[in-house]
């Protein structure tokens, strides 16, 4: 019985090298108290490394059914309320934090080696933030969220040129039009972890976990992890 992996597939996989870059190195003892302003250094640090896209990230979600959901998307900001995402609440995702509202991000910087992985409830902004949020974006930004309908069947791909054909032309036009499904979402984070990859092996792992994640109190703790 032939396989559907091709026999090279196994072969080019093992050839692959991981943090073919000279990697930084990360002193646990000298993080802040606070995941923000690491997750901001490490941010920075990447872009000025030239790691492509650097604020896109991977959104997982799980709804009423248990059964889990990833997709990337882009940071809007991380503050001390947390880290924020927009989309659509009729989305599939927007519809799965409605019935869930825990979600949990995954950033990854071969540049530097390093991942950053954050997970927490989520809290959809206002209408007044979210349509913020959105107008002060880009004409091409306004245009997407009007053609709407995401995550719905697309019949055929000529439709969907005539419906983005329109909203471009209209968000040119009307550069404050709402769109009320569009929402802020801020993930306040009950776990931050840290990832700075090693050449060999011994990653450093450094875990803020909240001392009191169900008060108004501001407390990390701090916690190495085995690779």
């Amino acid at each position: 019985m032939e396989s559907d992996t091709p026999a090279d597939l196994p072969a080019l996989l093992r050839s692959l090298r991981v943090w073919d870059v000279d990697l930084p190195g990360f002193d646990p003892g000298a993080a802040p108290a606070d995941p923000v302003p690491l997750f901001a250094t490490w941010f920075a640090d990447a872009v000025a490394a030239g790691q492509v896209e650097p604020h896109v990230m991977s959104l997982a979600t799980a709804g009423a059914d248990g059964l889990p959901d990833v997709r990337y998307v882009m940071l809007h900001g991380a503050d001390r309320r947390g880290w924020q995402f927009a989309t659509h609440a009729t989305s599939r995702k927007g519809r799965q934090l409605a019935e869930r509202p825990y979600a949990a991000l995954g950033f990854y910087w071969p540049a530097r080696g390093r991942q950053v992985r954050v997970r927490g409830p989520v809290v959809p902004a206002s209408e007044a933030e979210s349509q913020g949020d959105l107008h002060a974006r880009s004409t091409g930004a306004l245009a997407a969220a009007l053609v709407g309908r995401q995550s719905e069947v697309l019949e055929a791909k000529g439709e969907l040129g005539r419906v983005s054909d329109a909203a471009w032309e209209r968000a040119g036009r009307e550069p404050r039009t709402p769109v009320p499904s569009w929402t802020v979402y801020t993930l306040a984070p009950d776990e931050v972890e840290f990832f700075q990859g090693d050449e060999r092996r011994r990653h450093v792992r450094l875990r803020y976990r909240r001392e009191a994640p169900d008060t108004e109190q501001e407390a990390w703790v701090k916690e190495l992890l085995w690779p």
